[in-house]
């Protein structure tokens, strides 16, 4: 079964990781131009997630692109099938680049 959400409904709400940790807020999402699909999220993480994932800055948190296919669940939070420490090893979590 599909089901489509507007990004309007999923953004701003929390991504929390598998294991309850709280992984920051989606701000956006990628989208591949030639076929439609969304690819990312933009995820701006929490100061926590930041730090253990490296990506921590001086004065900002940082945003970091999320593989859609990370997602299990989208209700009153996005949920992701990945730990705080998977996601911190994993190459496939990237800084956003605008």
């Amino acid at each position: 079964m599909i089901f489509v959400v507007s990004l309007d409904k999923i953004s701003g709400k929390n991504v929390i990781g598998q294991g309850g940790d709280d992984l920051g807020e989606v701000k956006g999402a990628e989208v591949n131009t030639n076929t439609w699909n969304v690819t990312h999220l933009q995820v701006k993480l929490s100061s926590k997630a930041s730090e253990s994932m490296g990506f921590k800055k001086r004065f900002r948190s940082s945003t970091v692109c999320l593989p859609v296919s990370m997602v299990s669940a989208v209700g009153d939070v996005v949920t992701v099938n990945k730990t705080l420490d998977e996601l911190s090893s994993n190459q496939e979590v990237t800084e956003c680049v605008e």
